[in-house]
């Protein structure tokens, strides 16, 4: 049976556990904010090179590029993005849910995959899958050179033939709460994208079905800026298609880390109120136990008062 020493012990345990879940809980939630703010300051990056894109487009006859060519889907590259740490609840293993059953969904096609992440790299390791690249210690901070290292590598290796589609597996941030797994088409770009007007995102494959999703910038019906041009049109487009495949994969790399950060500290939050409901039930159980010592001390004195006097 517990004594009361076992108790206290636990109790200070508990409450130096809760102290790091709440440290922890702070942090996330300033690193959550620095993430959103680099979300919010990379859409008008990508909104002015969608619109040059889109009047360069409308500017020649042939919108041809590497990026943009459409074949069978023989050989595919998926992109896992997963944190480089733990304590973030169910966030990790979402995503390399998601990931395995996309890519047993495709095991009859050649499959590559690139992790982002180390929790991703580990699992994906574990099973037995071989890695065209990896990138890890990214979610912490995110910055531009980075995803243009990846974009790069995954647009060598379309242009190469290597592949013949290039996916991303994500959480994208919704809000503290609520972070969204995407399985989302990378590569080829969807032509609609080069649509003025109402453009639609890459498509989202999302449990058998795709999903068009809207820009946060653009919106239909806009007045289209006519750009004067210094170099041909179409080597301007030729260079911005590249441009635009790395903003997309900057935005995924952000909302990545976003969602990440909203994890660890919805989990911290709920870790540290745990504490605090476990630390009230011990020390009760406490009070219980030394409140029974107490009573039985008072019965003992009484009944050795008792037998003196009789």
């Amino acid at each position: 049976m517990a004594t009361l020493l076992d108790y206290r012990r636990r109790i200070r345990s508990v409450k130096s556990t809760q102290q790091i879940t709440r440290a922890m809980k702070f942090v996330a939630a300033a690193k959550l904010r620095r993430s959103q703010e680099g979300v919010f300051a990379a859409r008008p990056y990508a909104g002015e090179i969608l619109r040059v894109l889109q009047s360069a487009a409308a500017r020649i006859e042939s919108t041809s590029h590497p990026l943009l060519e459409r074949r069978a889907e023989e050989r595919v590259l998926v992109l896992v993005l997963t944190g480089d740490r733990s304590l973030a609840g169910a966030f990790n293993s979402n995503v390399i849910r998601r990931a395995m059953l996309f890519l047993k969904e495709n095991s009859s096609k050649k499959l590559q995959v690139i992790p982002v992440g180390k929790k991703g790299r580990s699992a994906l390791k574990r099973g037995g899958w071989s890695f065209a690249a990896e990138y890890i210690n990214v979610s912490g901070n995110v910055n531009f050179g980075t995803a243009r290292e990846i974009a790069g590598k995954i647009a060598e290796m379309y242009a190469a033939r290597e592949v013949d589609a290039v996916y991303a597996v994500y959480n994208e941030f919704k809000n503290v709460m609520v972070q969204k797994l995407r399985t989302a088409k990378l590569l080829p770009i969807d032509p609609a994208v080069l649509s003025e007007g109402g453009v639609p995102r890459n498509p989202v494959v999302t449990e058998g079905h795709t999903e068009n999703l809207p820009h946060a910038v653009g919106e239909a019906g806009q007045d289209v800026v006519d750009y004067i041009y210094e170099q041909p049109v179409q080597e301007i487009f030729s260079r911005l298609v590249p441009r635009y495949l790395e903003s997309e994969v900057f935005r995924i790399l952000l909302e990545s880390s976003a969602a990440e950060w909203a994890a660890r500290m919805t989990a911290m939050d709920a870790a540290t109120r745990n504490a605090s409901d476990l630390i009230e039930k011990l020390t009760l159980e406490m009070n219980k136990i030394r409140q029974a010592g107490i009573t039985k001390e008072l019965i003992e004195i009484v009944s050795g008062a008792a037998s003196a006097v009789s």
